[in-house]
């Protein structure tokens, strides 16, 4: 895994430049989203004193709703207007984002594009080298063959700063099919 913070230059991954390069461009202005931002800011209000019980409690909870039918949290999550429009950029990539999710202060999941398998990213790399590094942090992830499609992917993380003060609020972080940079 490669943590980049901006003027970091890449380390042996022949994916690092372009994918560097993405994330400080095509997913930075999706960050910037003020339907997007205004979600994560309004999440942030809403889970600042959640402890660990409590993130573990709605982890769980997304876990077991994965495979179930009925799915509260799952579906109030994708049902907002700032996942709509991770749907929307994920459709618009033709196929370059595989995925795109965006986290709160914690690393709770705040909207995403498609389901994921966990509702806490905290204590993932993806969340604690974006978030904790700083606004400018960028997190390669490892590169992966996705086993049912046959295609080499890697997961992009950055951190999401309000726009107004530049302050981190959260992280978002993109699959990439790298066959498409």
């Amino acid at each position: 895994m490669i943590v980049l913070s901006a003027p970091a230059v890449a380390q042996d991954n022949e994916y690092a430049a372009p994918l560097t390069e993405l994330a400080n461009g095509q997913l930075r202005e999706i960050a910037q989203n003020p339907v997007l931002v205004a979600a994560i800011v309004a999440q942030n209000a809403q889970t600042a004193g959640y402890d660990a019980a409590r993130i573990d409690s709605l982890d769980k909870q997304w876990r077991a709703e994965v495979n179930a039918a009925d799915k509260p949290l799952i579906s109030a999550t994708l049902g907002t207007e700032a996942s709509a429009f991770l749907a929307s950029a994920q459709a618009d990539s033709a196929g370059l984002f595989t995925e795109i999710f965006a986290t709160d202060a914690l690393g709770l999941n705040v909207a995403q594009s498609t389901v994921t398998s966990d509702y806490w990213q905290g204590d993932e790399d993806k969340f604690s080298q974006t978030f904790s590094v700083g606004a400018d942090a960028v997190f390669l992830g490892e590169v992966e063959l996705d086993e049912s499609t046959q295609t080499y992917q890697s997961q992009v993380s950055i951190t999401i700063t309000d726009p107004a003060t530049g302050q981190p609020i959260g992280s978002i972080t993109a699959g990439i099919d790298l066959s498409l940079l």
